[in-house]
């Protein structure tokens, strides 16, 4: 069931949605080669409970850490540790904060030093390709707009979409209904009404599809070993457009 939320909610879901931002942004002003993902961890951990948050996914489902902290050919759900990132690797940091009753989620793909072309080509086209989902998100516009645009940029750049995950809804929940795919048809699935809040998360692979779950029961790689991408916005569904609630 899809739930609207009210002004009083969307307040709240900014304020939680502004520290999940702020993490996302202090993980880009100390990230160095050499880290381990553990310390990109304690970074998350430290900034949202500085401001008498929560982190949403520390124990979510079970799940050991504040972020998700998935490297190269990770995609999501990289479990922190011991892992060390180095020059011209890609870490993908998910985070979410629980703030007076709301969560929030967003990720960013950061590239550490410098990277190939071809890996900073992919960060750029999947953000893109968030920002332009987001613009399809309209009042009266059917999710499966929103799926297919994301579906329809990365295509014709020649990118492989990971099937098996996808955005969703948020508020008092990490994830609430509804599902939002990377791919799908125009004109096709629920229509958006002001007062949902969703979020839409692009998950794009070099080449190829396919994905599956490493031992560990969590990390999800990708079949061939090709590196990924992975952007998170929380937006709101508004009549004037939609509002981005973790713009950093």
């Amino acid at each position: 069931m899809v739930s609207i939320k009210s002004a009083s909610d969307i307040q709240k879901m900014l304020e939680a949605a502004k520290i999940a931002a702020e993490a996302l942004n202090v993980v880009e002003t100390k990230l160095r080669p050499g880290m381990t993902t553990k310390e990109i961890d304690k970074i998350v951990h430290q900034v949202i409970t500085s401001h008498g948050a929560k982190p949403s996914f520390l124990g979510l489902y079970g799940f050991p850490g504040s972020a998700c902290v998935s490297v190269n050919e990770e995609v999501i759900h990289g479990i922190p540790g011991s892992r060390r990132v180095e020059e011209g690797d890609i870490v993908s940091v998910d985070l979410g904060a629980f703030y007076k009753g709301f969560h929030s989620d967003t990720c960013f793909t950061f590239p550490v030093g410098q990277v190939a072309d071809d890996v900073k080509k992919l960060l750029e086209d999947t953000n893109a390709s968030l920002y332009e989902a987001i613009n399809a998100a309209q009042v009266g516009a059917r999710l499966g707009d929103v799926s297919h645009t994301v579906e329809a940029y990365c295509r014709e750049r020649g990118y492989g979409i990971v099937q098996n995950y996808c955005g969703h809804g948020i508020g008092r929940e990490v994830h609430e209904d509804p599902e939002v795919p990377n791919h799908g048809r125009a004109g096709h699935g629920m229509r958006l009404v002001e007062g949902m809040t969703i979020c839409i998360e692009p998950m794009i692979n070099m080449h190829g599809d396919g994905v599956h779950t490493m031992p560990n029961q969590w990390t999800v790689v990708t079949d061939n070993g090709c590196w990924a991408a992975h952007f998170e916005h929380e937006i709101l569904i508004t009549e004037n457009g939609p509002v981005i609630l973790t713009k950093r």
